[in-house]
């Protein structure tokens, strides 16, 4: 895939409400890249309910669904039947935040069991950005929220291994430090039928606690010191290009560089990196295994 290839239309308009260095824009200005009139966007609540405007001023150049909190996916069921019924070629695609994975988890893990039809993105700022920065499922083991202000303690989600244990058709994780990646990856699930899941990392200025000017820099950061690691599964189970290097420990960037670079792990002593870093050589372990075993 050649940048020159892509589509050069705007399916995000200029002047949007997104916060400057948004990751969402990022996100979304992509998937209209790779899939351009292809697709309808159904979104729950969340930051991409503000970023899309109303209705006679919408930011997006592209039809959208704006739908309750935790039925995203299964108003997408019933877009891509209506589809089939009507001999449609569109794409439902489900556009969610890691709150709207929590809160709609149901819908979405049931229609990954029924495989239906549809590509779900969760756009992932690792807390409940839109309602003021409160901790998520997906929330970064010991990141300062407003509702851990001593630093997370719960576990951290997997929704891509999740969803990879519910069979899904298509598996893949993306980063908006590396759009090709997330271009390619968008357009090889176009081209499956059945459900399609892909879990991008995008990292937030104000919720972090970086410059608005380095958000495709720390995405880069979480991916080159091991703590995001891309990969996709579609029969074989592949850790993608931009991950190789860092399968040896050796070779990734410092964790403390990633970790201090942005306000919420500030607190943070030897003791607690050196924690999060085994974490995330057990989750490494995980994915070398799938590796080996579905390769």
């Amino acid at each position: 895939m050649k940048i020159k290839d892509l589509s050069k239309e705007k399916y995000l308009l200029p002047g949007t409400t997104a916060c400057q260095g948004c990751p969402h824009a990022l996100g979304l200005k992509t998937l209209g890249m790779a899939l351009g009139d292809r697709f309808v966007l159904v979104v729950p609540a969340g930051c991409t309910t503000i970023i899309a405007g109303s209705r006679d001023k919408s930011a997006f150049k592209f039809p959208c669904l704006h739908v309750p909190f935790a039925s995203a996916p299964a108003v997408a069921t019933g877009l891509g039947s209506a589809f089939k019924k009507l001999g449609k070629n569109g794409i439902p695609v489900v556009w969610m935040g890691d709150g709207g994975s929590d809160i709609g988890f149901a819908t979405l893990s049931g229609a990954c069991v029924r495989k239906d039809d549809m590509i779900v993105i969760v756009s992932d700022n690792e807390a409940y950005m839109n309602t003021g920065i409160q901790t998520s499922g997906t929330t970064f083991w010991k990141a300062k929220t407003t509702t851990s202000p001593k630093g997370k303690k719960e576990e951290k989600k997997d929704l891509a291994l999740i969803m990879l244990m519910h069979k899904a058709d298509y598996v893949a994780t993306a980063s908006v430090g590396y759009l090709q990646d997330f271009i390619e990856k968008l357009k090889r699930a176009s081209e499956i039928e059945g459900f399609r899941f892909i879990h991008l990392h995008s990292p937030c200025p104000p919720g972090w606690g970086f410059d608005s000017s380095e958000t495709v820099e720390v995405a880069r950061m979480a991916v080159k010191c091991g703590a995001w690691i891309l990969w996709e599964f579609d029969g074989k189970f592949k850790i993608s290009t931009q991950s190789k290097p860092y399968k040896d420990k050796k070779r990734r960037l410092p964790l403390a560089d990633y970790l201090k670079r942005q306000r919420r792990f500030r607190h943070l002593s030897d003791e607690d990196i050196a924690e999060i870093e085994r974490r995330i050589d057990e989750q490494w372990k995980i994915i070398l295994a799938l590796e080996k075993v579905f390769s």
